[in-house]
């Protein structure tokens, strides 16, 4: 056998890698015309047989490229499925999800130290970045101060995590934090994180690749950077040097031809696309764009679409890397060595594609997508497949009431919320730039937006208002409301705030229903804002032209936005800029600007140095701290045995798309909520609850945050909203939290019953730790969302799914019988047990067999130990 190690010469100095051109020589067939996505998972495979033990080298070179011609032959359709071992370089993780990350890792070492052993041998494997951008809130807007008094606002109800995360900054080895206030992590991750092409823990030259704990991950695949979500239980694997155990994808290769035509966005062709893939089908496959449409799309558009993947369900977006990423790479002030040694290192191991190749990766299926075919759009009024075109956006609104006659100000249409905001459209300068333009030509002629509209511009990044302002364009915005209030995800996470005081009194004495206007990634009901009944993703540029409107109800390619002072009627295609305008705004986009912020990406401003934090292996716990308590994951009293369910009762009969943001919300806790209760009665008032996502830290606001979203809908109970049920046999109506403590202390299982897509959405894995705690021992549904069915894993929660042409429905269960599960104790990989329901009298109703969705021995060990934190204690505490 030729050795695999390869040497490449670099400006620097030579670097030795896992060659694949050497793999091929050593007989691995079909590599060579394999998607580049795939050649990236097989250097993971050849490279991690180097990490044996010296006399193991050769066995493991031989075990690896027979999983590699495996894989292989899987992702083409050609051969069967097979399980992967994946080992990223790197972690990348935001607040809202990584602290909860990093908590249990510190109760880790709490446990660790409690029993004497040493607590630092819970650390990193490998690199991890956590970007804090979830907790700002726009509570102030449209004024020049926002962004200064939204900070201070976070800083101050955010003290507690914050001090958490300087005490891990200092004493995480491995670990890094971006501040507060820097920008958003995917835009972040594009513009300054990624390396592309980076040594790995052994000093072998690799290609980057990361998991993240935050389902837009894959927008780092524009760079050629393979990478995608995960919950936080697989984001500890990984932290903690375990391997991530996934099933070979199915790669869909989209061929695109074409440009966009002038007019049409990279928003546009984002949603678009995510309609597309969706009724396509490509949920859980890898998704590889190729084609000669390829170099029509810049960077920055690339990353607008790839960042939908989860949108469109794929795993992977990819791009491989090519000549416009290397000038991007520039224009982002990586140093030129870097580049340098990402250009070589692509060519030689063949991930670099030349523009105008003809050559064609060999895919499970290929499918044509004409850019030239693209036409403005926006989604909604819930998902963000459901694209529109422009003239059919007033249609959609759902059951408007008519205004009366002569009635003035907001009626059942109005735009509540208008925020350009997310990593997903303001990482892109045309998008923004062509937004600033529509402002000018608004304010030029004199239009304003109506005093009911929040309006608000949160950048993913500080080199947005840096090259607004030099364009001249940030006064414009800023003159129809749209100051900068902060840079975080704020709106697209439901960090939206009050309506205004015109809209609230609207909704408080007319009861009318707003709608809400986004240049973000999700729309999910009540998502965005309670008292918004339709929310729309649009491309910054049209969240413009809705404000100015005030309404959903106005058809934008007809009707005026309003009158000029000279009373004339101005409409969007007036405002509209022509493509040289755009370009020369652009021309204000330079290297510069980025330089700018990377120098100081992990300062944080005055109030995060100034933070008093402990210091030692050990966190300190305050006893008095309501945002951070030890982690109860460890506890043996949870640890759940993998045996046959007798008995079990039907917690939550959940629908079809029931998303993340329905079993864990994200955005702000009422007060009449079981958690807002808690809280209350802790002396903390309504003022500083914060949001759910804030408080991921406290185990006990975020159980009784379970299935709280008032727009959530449990089939038991499918006239009360949220975290209601009927606990049974009894019948009494009482709240999940408290009905789910009643089955506990009665020796009762409890299980989820579920329809289509369920744990839609967001990467969270506190929708699958939430469940946990409250004793859910399974989810029968008819198909998971890829990362949540792995967090439930991860949690010891069994994920059954219903075979083909069964559902809860069909087969007639209404979720108020006993349901016995039988063969889980005999379980294999994605094996099949047998399901009975019976009534109260103990007799048998339905009988139906279930596809058990542990989907590799690597997870089957996981859940037979109680999930992955049992299991990772249970190796550490051994010594192991």
């Amino acid at each position: 056998m030729k050795n695999l190690l390869r040497s490449v010469n670099l400006p620097d100095g030579n670097a030795r890698f896992a060659s694949l051109a050497a793999a091929e020589e050593n007989g691995l067939s079909g590599l060579s015309t394999a998607p580049r996505s795939i050649r990236v998972l097989v250097e993971n495979i050849i490279r991690s047989s180097f990490s044996a033990t010296p006399g193991d080298v050769a066995a493991e070179t031989e075990n690896s490229l027979s999983a590699a011609a495996a894989l292989i032959l899987a992702s083409s359709g050609d051969g069967p499925v097979t399980e992967v071992s994946f080992r990223p370089t790197r972690l990348i993780l935001q607040d809202h999800s990584g602290i909860p990350v990093l908590a249990d890792m510190a109760s880790l070492r709490s446990l660790m130290a409690e029993r004497g052993l040493d607590p630092r041998a819970a650390c990193p494997a490998l690199p991890v970045d956590l970007v804090v951008d979830h907790s700002v809130e726009v509570a102030s807007w449209a004024r020049p101060d926002a962004l200064r008094l939204n900070m201070g606002r976070e800083h101050r109800l955010n003290r507690e995590r914050y001090r958490f995360l300087r005490w891990a900054q200092q004493e995480v080895d491995g670990l890094r934090v971006v501040p507060p206030g820097k920008g958003i992590v995917h835009q972040m991750h594009l513009e300054h994180l990624a390396r592309v092409v980076m040594p790995d823990a052994a000093g072998l030259l690799a290609p980057d690749t990361v998991l993240g704990t935050d389902s837009h991950t894959p927008m780092v695949g524009a760079l050629g950077v393979l990478g995608w979500g995960v919950g936080g239980i697989e984001a500890e694997t990984a932290l903690l040097g375990h391997p991530v155990s996934l099933l070979s994808p199915l790669v869909t290769g989209v061929r695109l031809t074409g440009a966009l035509p002038v007019g049409s966005t990279a928003t546009d062709l984002a949603l678009t696309m995510t309609e597309f893939l969706r009724r396509t089908g490509v949920v859980g496959q890898f998704v590889e764009f190729f084609g000669p449409g390829v170099a029509a799309l810049e960077v920055p558009d690339r990353a607008t679409l790839a960042n939908m993947a989860p949108e469109y369900g794929c795993t992977v977006a990819f791009f491989p890397v090519d000549e416009t990423t290397l000038a991007y790479l520039r224009l982002t002030g990586r140093p030129a060595e870097e580049i340098a040694r990402i250009e070589a290192y692509t060519m030689e191991q063949g991930l670099f594609v030349p523009l105008g190749s003809t050559a064609e990766p060999h895919c499970a299926r290929v499918v044509e997508f004409d850019l030239s075919a693209v036409v403005p759009v926006v989604a909604g009024p819930r998902r963000p497949q459901d694209r529109l075109p422009l003239v059919e956006v007033p249609a959609s609104f759902p059951q408007p009431q008519e205004a009366a006659p002569g009635a003035w100000g907001p009626v059942d249409g109005a735009i509540g919320i208008a925020a350009i905001t997310s990593c997903t459209n303001t990482s892109n300068p045309v998008s923004m730039v062509t937004a600033g333009l529509v402002a000018r030509q608004a304010v030029e002629r004199g239009l304003e937006v109506p005093d009911w509209v929040k309006t608000s511009l949160a950048p993913g990044s500080r080199t947005v208002v840096h090259y607004l302002d030099a364009a001249g364009l940030l006064p414009s915005l800023e003159k129809l409301g749209f100051s900068v209030a902060g840079f975080g995800c704020t709106t697209c996470i439901g960090n939206s705030g009050d309506l205004s005081p015109v809209a609230a009194e609207a909704v408080r004495t007319e009861g009318v229903r707003f709608s809400a206007v986004l240049s973000g990634n999700r729309n999910f009901e009540g998502r965005i804002h309670p008292d918004v009944a339709a929310a729309y993703l649009a491309s910054p540029a049209l969240v413009v032209a809705f404000a100015l409107a005030g309404t959903v109800l106005t058809d934008l390619t007809t009707a005026p936005l309003g009158t000029d002072q000279d009373g004339t009627e101005v409409r969007l295609a007036d405002l509209w800029p022509a493509a040289h305008e755009v370009a020369e705004a652009l021309a204000s986009v330079r290297r510069e600007h980025f330089g700018q912020e990377k120098h100081s990406l992990f300062e944080g401003d005055e109030q995060w140095r100034s933070l008093d934090f402990p210091s030692g292996a050990v966190y300190d716990w305050p006893a008095d701290s309501d945002y951070l308590v030890r982690s109860p994951f460890f506890d043996e009293a949870i640890r759940r045995k993998l045996t046959d369910l007798t008995g079990a009762r039907v917690l939550v009969r959940a629908g079809d798309a029931t998303t993340t943001d329905h079993i864990s919300p994200a955005g702000a806790i009422a007060v009449d909520s079981p958690a807002g209760r808690l809280l209350s009665g802790l002396g903390i008032p309504a003022a500083e609850f914060n949001s759910y996502g804030c408080r991921r830290g406290n185990h006990e606001v975020l159980v009784r945050g379970t299935f709280a979203n008032p727009k959530f809908r449990n089939g038991l109970t499918p006239d009360i909203p949220g975290s209601n049920t009927v606990h049974l046999p009894t019948g009494k109506v009482t709240g999940i939290h408290e009905a789910a403590a009643a089955y506990a202390a009665e020796g009762i299982p409890v299980v989820v019953l579920a329809g289509k897509d369920y744990g839609f959405g967001s990467s969270r894995d506190w929708a699958a730790k939430g469940p946990a705690l409250l004793g859910v021992r399974a989810v029968l549904a008819e198909s998971f969302e890829r990362i949540h069915r792995s967090n439930l894993v991860g949690m010891g929660i069994v994920p059954l799914q219903f075979l083909d042409g069964d559902s809860a429905d069909s087969l007639g269960l209404t979720g108020r019988e006993a349901i016995d599960i039988v063969g889980l104790g005999a379980l294999r990989p994605r094996g099949e047990v047998a399901a009975r329901a019976h009534d109260d009298t103990g007799a048998v109703v339905r009988e139906w067999t279930m596809r058990v969705r542990v989907d590799t021995a690597g997870e089957l060990d996981y859940v037979r130990r109680g999930g992955f934190l049992h299991a990772v204690a249970d190796t550490l505490m051994a010594g192991q």
